[in-house]
């Protein structure tokens, strides 16, 4: 793809290096943000540098927050006994729009992945034992991906928390093998919360 002007190839360049954005709607995207105003595209990009600078990872639950103490956290309303245990962000928004859960979350960062070089050590799961070893911690729900790097983390974790006298129970697979929580319907989703089962009845005997 020849560009007439270097700065629209670099801006081009970088839209594409989003993730699914290939190189025609990258540059869709630049020459819409070309013909905009410049006060809209100053806002733009302060939303953008804002992202890098302002934004805060929650101390309790480790998920993206405006504030050190993210809002499900600070709640009091919410559960803090229970505890449910997520891959990332989107993760959480997808179980919270489902209206059905009121209990708190522990964002891991990942998946176990030895082939992407992830291991334990990548993710929070050692803070997730302090929390158990440390708080009022009754259950702790494994909301995690039914993949094979899911499987691998929720095994690992029953394994970690085997020693405490915490309940661990898991999603009801009303979602299909291979299927991420993102992309569920928040019906099926929300039901798989509140019908999950003790993590051992989905253990191969």
């Amino acid at each position: 793809m020849e560009f007439s002007s270097k700065l629209i190839e670099q801006a081009v360049h970088h839209f594409s290096r989003l993730p699914g954005v290939g190189k025609k709607s990258a540059l869709r995207y630049v020459l819409y943000l070309i013909k905009q105003q410049t006060d809209e595209v100053n806002d733009f990009s302060d939303v953008l540098r804002a992202l890098k600078q302002d934004l805060k990872f929650c101390k309790t639950c480790h998920t993206i927050s405006d504030h050190d103490i993210c809002d499900v956290c600070a709640n009091p309303l919410r559960n803090h006994q229970q505890v449910c245990v997520v891959q990332d962000y989107r993760d959480v928004m997808a179980i919270e729009n489902t209206g059905l859960y009121k209990g708190v979350y522990h964002v891991l960062g990942g998946l176990i992945s030895p082939m992407d070089g992830i291991g334990p050590a990548n993710l929070t799961i050692e803070s997730l034992v302090e929390k158990v070893s440390e708080g009022p911690v009754q259950e702790i729900i494994l909301a995690l991906n039914a993949t094979m790097e899911g499987e691998t983390t929720c095994f690992y974790i029953y394994k970690k928390l085997a020693g405490f006298e915490v309940a661990v129970s898991s999603i009801a697979r009303g979602i299909a093998v291979g299927d991420e929580l993102e992309y569920t319907d928040e019906v099926t989703l929300g039901r798989s919360i509140q019908n999950r089962v003790p993590y051992t009845n989905s253990l191969v005997k």
